[in-house]
């Protein structure tokens, strides 16, 4: 099956360091991953040629097989390595556990270990994924201050890492004894921050306080949306905040008080602008915070 869904190259840091093409369905709201990479990866192949040789080889083998691997194939048109976008075959996430598990051997069985779950690799490769959007082309085609733009940039930091990257959740959640909204009433209140304005500082904040209190995914609110908020930032005020210069329990502190009394982190955040927008480690360093703040 053939879907020309031209996005251009998103450049993943994967397994073993290595990177992987992968494409975000904004139709079906997940990432495709490229076989030839996640091929390469398991064959310890660096030769592009010879990785799409063995794919060609055993997708032959799997389709005489029955395999439903190569029922769940498809192609998407992604940037090869001479520059041209050409389609490439492609696999969800389920697809790429039922490749890995084609493979034998040690390194396949850490591979699918790793790329379903692991308490210890989530954080760091998702880390390293948000390292790697500020290089990505991917950022500049984000949305900015929509919901469909958030559900990009979480589907972007756990994508192959939850299988809910980029989705809102059906269930209701709480932390600490506080309730976030309601998943029934979810989509409604996503709509309403969503059209909510964002032209001064007062009122970025309280959209991104709102996004705080919505709490739209199971895992990862916190990551995603402090990128969220520095997008909208960047576009609106040519500003970002500096998170190195708000401290983990400060911060913590005040959005637990956000929901009944916002002075506290709306002073954090605007003590904490900056103008280096467009500054490389600002970001990387935004990061690091970002994710020391959800350390336990």
């Amino acid at each position: 099956m053939k879907k020309e869904i031209v996005l251009g190259k998103i450049s993943i840091r994967f397994f073993g360091n290595r990177e992987v093409r992968a494409i975000w369905d904004d139709i079906q709201s997940k990432w495709w991953f490229s076989v030839l990479d996640i091929v390469a990866v398991l064959t310890d192949q660096d030769d592009y040629v010879k990785a799409r040789n063995y794919w060609k080889y055993l997708k032959a083998k799997l389709k005489k097989e029955n395999s439903q691997v190569v029922s769940k194939t498809t192609q998407l048109k992604l940037l090869a390595p001479d520059g041209k976008s050409r389609l490439s075959d492609v696999l969800d996430y389920d697809g790429i556990v039922a490749l890995g598990k084609v493979f034998p051997g040690t390194k396949a069985n850490r591979f699918i270990e790793w790329f379903t779950y692991s308490d210890e690799t989530i954080d760091g490769q998702s880390k390293l994924k948000a390292y790697a959007l500020f290089e990505s082309s991917f950022i500049d085609h984000l949305e900015v201050g929509t919901t469909k733009g958030l559900q990009q940039i979480h589907a972007y930091l756990f994508g192959g890492l939850y299988d809910f990257a980029g989705q809102i959740r059906q269930k209701n959640i709480s932390k600490n004894g506080f309730q976030f909204a309601m998943a029934q009433y979810l989509d409604n209140t996503l709509r309403t921050i969503e059209q909510m304005p964002e032209d001064t500082f007062d009122e970025i904040a309280d959209k991104y306080i709102e996004m705080n209190i919505a709490h739209p995914f199971m895992e990862g609110n916190g990551r995603s949306t402090r990128i969220w908020l520095d997008l909208i930032l960047k576009k609106r005020l040519k500003k970002c905040v500096d998170w190195s210069q708000i401290q983990k329990n400060d911060y913590l502190s005040a959005m637990i008080q956000s929901a009944s009394d916002d002075t506290m982190i709306r002073s954090l955040l605007r003590n904490a602008l900056t103008d280096e927008i467009v500054s490389r480690e600002m970001f990387m360093k935004g990061v690091d915070y970002s994710y020391y703040y959800e350390e336990e």
